[in-house]
């Protein structure tokens, strides 16, 4: 089974990364805070992180960013950007990833 695994800004603007489970709460969904607001974390610092949650980015899987405009980012992904192109950004990237095999599943 896979998850999404997610990176972004969290609440206090440092950048988090986080699974997406079967969950309905986000409070309950594994995740990790880099503790920094830039710069972003590297490709082996998502990787050592999501294996620490116990994840590892599925086969030929890569990671993809979206764009938000700033004021969409304030959990009101539903109402459309005003067409400002000078303003701040938010950033979201995701990858698929799947629960890393124990030693009974190798």
């Amino acid at each position: 089974m896979t998850h999404s695994a997610r990176i972004a800004t969290g609440y206090h603007g440092t950048w988090e990364v986080y699974v997406v489970t079967d969950s309905r709460s986000p409070a309950d969904w594994p995740g990790h805070d880099f503790g920094r607001t830039s710069p972003v974390p590297t490709l082996a610092e998502r990787t050592a992180a999501l294996a620490v949650l116990g994840y590892e980015v599925v086969e030929e899987a890569q990671w993809e960013w979206h764009e938000f405009a700033a004021d969409e980012a304030q959990w009101k992904w539903y109402e459309f950007p005003t067409g400002d192109d000078t303003g701040p950004v938010y950033f979201l990237g995701n990858v698929d990833v799947r629960r890393i095999p124990s030693g009974e599943d190798r």
